[in-house]
């Protein structure tokens, strides 16, 4: 009789040699590279907001675990981990309370408030940033070097400014603390060389990224301009370093696959898109959600299992992912038909809505109405911008004509946007005469630092378009403007000056080709 001894425990039975403390340490140790080159770009402010950073994280959890009564779980390193990740993503001229709110966010209210480490559904570190998006917006989308405000390179980017890619990959441009291209890389690959992450997910959301870029982009497979995308903004270390986070990626490698794509499309779709180019966190956390979707999905093959295809009973669609898809077809089919029905009428009282800010901008008009030809151009702009290359991202929203009593074309009002404000979209109508001599700007939406750009709403800067008379106006930012097509810039306000300068030119270059 065979005398073996053979012992029966549950699985299982093949376990690996890789804890959480040193997968968490081979992450601290992968994000060396761009910390070090941070602080030695930024100086000593880059090193306290580390420090701030990690020390308010690590000190959270330890808080929490004692007054909750639970075990210590400070020594699994992921505290450190998440205050670094978030230190990284910030900008080296923020307050030093930016990352030490994020930090207790990150930690306290996604972390330890869901169970602790592999419980929470969304990165930390992303969510405590796009926390701080929201709530300081001005402080999280400052830059400033050796005390001088400039923008990103994304901003200039979709500005139509040059950008040097060699600045921006080796990290000398204006950017986040943790922007330095090539540390991203060898940290990336140093991660993957140690097993803490799997090449799937990396892998599928830039070449996806790439992809978008490159198709909607607007300069084609140009190899400079996609790699002057992947290597700013974030995408980096969104690709290597957050959307790997294990507790919020799909399990199975086709799922990595799946969920990276996800990932890469929203990145390029916010990037090319959105109100901001630097998204790369929202679209992170927006693909965490579809994890236990694509986890049921991606359902990998039995172990032992024999035989041809896959029964496809046995791949199932959750009910509830059924019964969403139909009441949203439903829903949505029914409002396309309510929209065809209504678009005349909706057009004519938004129309009369408006009417009040046109007149603001044209007084000499009593009546407001559309004129087919020069609605068929704005409509042919597609919500596209209309020149990035000459006035960066600017969109002519509507254009109506101003007519007098008797009918006769008095003027036009042009609405206008600009996505490149200090603090976001802004958004004018811009009065015209029928000649075109302008007659005023009104701002419709405005957002921008108070005492700064807000004071591009004031007469003083507003009251030097009405009587302008110029195929293009041109920007004084050091005062004393005495032409014709001279404008004056706000003190202290250049980008919200250039960005109202770009709108209103915008509407100028419209004018000159599709009315005049």
């Amino acid at each position: 009789m065979n005398d073996k001894v053979f012992n029966i425990s549950s699985n299982p039975h093949v376990r690996s040699k890789l804890t959480t403390s040193s997968v968490m340490l081979g992450v601290v140790v992968s994000l060396l590279p761009a910390a070090l080159f941070g602080i030695f770009h930024f100086g000593l402010r880059a090193f306290l907001i580390i420090a701030a950073s990690v020390i308010t994280a690590v000190l959270t959890e330890f808080i929490f675990d004692l007054i909750a009564k639970r075990p210590n779980t400070v020594k699994d390193g992921s505290a450190v981990v998440t205050g670094l990740l978030l230190a990284l993503s910030l900008s080296p001229s923020v307050p030093l309370y930016i990352p030490i709110i994020g930090s207790i966010f990150g930690i306290l209210f996604v972390k330890c408030f869901f169970g602790g480490l592999g419980k929470n559904f969304m990165n930390p570190a992303l969510a405590a940033r796009c926390f701080l998006l929201i709530s300081f917006g001005t402080a999280m989308t400052t830059f400033k070097v050796d005390g001088v405000s400039s923008a990103t390179p994304l901003a200039d980017l979709a500005a139509g400014s040059t950008v040097k890619l060699s600045q921006i990959y080796l990290g000398y441009s204006n950017s986040v603390i943790g922007g330095s291209a090539i540390a991203l890389l060898i940290g990336g690959l140093l991660l993957w060389v140690m097993n803490g992450i799997t090449w799937e997910i990396p892998t599928a959301t830039l070449v996806v990224f790439s992809l978008f870029i490159a198709l909607f982009g607007g300069q084609g497979f140009s190899v400079p301009f996609i790699l002057t995308h992947i290597c700013a903004g974030g995408i980096l270390m969104g690709a290597f370093f957050m959307a790997t986070d294990p507790a919020t990626s799909p399990m199975t490698s086709s799922g990595q696959l799946v969920f990276g794509a996800i990932v890469g499309l929203l990145a390029g779709l916010f990037r090319l898109f959105g109100s901001s180019s630097d998204s790369v966190s929202y679209a992170i956390i927006l693909s965490n959600l579809f994890v236990p979707f694509i986890d049921k999905i991606c359902i990998p093959k039995p172990l032992g299992y024999y035989g041809g295809r896959r029964n496809a009973k046995n791949i199932r669609i959750p009910r509830q992912a059924v019964n969403l898809l139909v009441i949203t077809a439903v829903a949505g089919f029914g409002l396309a038909g309510v929209y065809s029905i209504t678009k005349d009428k909706i057009e004519e009282q938004k129309l009369q809505a408006s009417a009040a800010s046109y007149k603001e901008v044209l007084p000499e008009a009593e009546n407001f109405s559309y004129n087919e030809d020069i609605k068929a151009a704005v409509d042919a702009l597609d919500g596209q911008p209309y020149d990035t290359a000459a006035y960066g991202r600017t969109f002519i929203n509507d254009v109506v004509v101003g007519e007098a009593a008797d009918g006769s074309v008095v003027g036009y009002v042009f609405d206008v946007s600009s996505a490149d404000g200090f603090d976001g979209t802004i958004t004018l109508a811009l009065g015209m005469q029928a000649d075109g001599t302008l007659t005023g700007i009104s701002f419709t939406e405005l957002n921008e630092t108070a005492g700064m750009g807000m004071r591009a709403d004031e007469p003083e800067f507003k009251d030097q378009f009405a009587g302008k008379n110029a195929d293009q106006l041109v920007l004084i930012k050091s005062g004393g403007a005495s032409g014709d097509n001279e404008i004056n810039s706000v003190s202290g306000a250049s980008v919200t000056s250039t960005a109202v300068l770009n709108a209103v030119n915008t509407a100028l270059a419209f004018y000159a080709e599709n009315v005049q």
